[in-house]
């Protein structure tokens, strides 16, 4: 075997099978792949049970902008402290509010895939 790594760390399609318990199967086409590869490297399919492994909860950024959004607690939860403390030294004009509730609504629309790939 070789020591050929492909996109996002994972080993091969041919190489996960030297190690069974680093292996899964693609949800896409069936084929054999690393257990931490995001992505099938054969068909592309995206592997749900990677996607989703985001640190930050989608659902706890919603609340903070909807209910402190105007003092910039979401922007501290998602590890954007300078835009955190722009919130804070300007949430006496209200500015920060209208932001924070137009980020509100990214955030519910926005996947919790895409919301684990932004923010992590």
């Amino acid at each position: 075997m070789t020591d050929t790594v492909v996109e996002g760390g994972a080993p091969p399609v041919g190489e996960a099978r030297s190690n069974p318990t680093e292996q899964k199967y693609c949800s896409g086409c069936g084929a054999l792949i690393h257990k931490e590869a995001p992505q099938c490297p054969k068909c592309g399919a995206p592997q749900a049970d990677v996607v989703g492994r985001g640190r930050k909860s989608r659902t706890t950024a919603i609340l903070l902008a909807l209910f402190l959004g105007g003092i910039g607690a979401h922007k501290f939860y998602l590890g954007r402290a300078g835009w955190g403390v722009v919130y804070l030294l300007f949430c006496w004009t209200f500015i920060p509010a209208v932001i924070a509730l137009i980020e509100l609504i990214i955030y519910i629309t926005m996947s919790d895939a895409d919301f684990a790939r932004k923010y992590g």
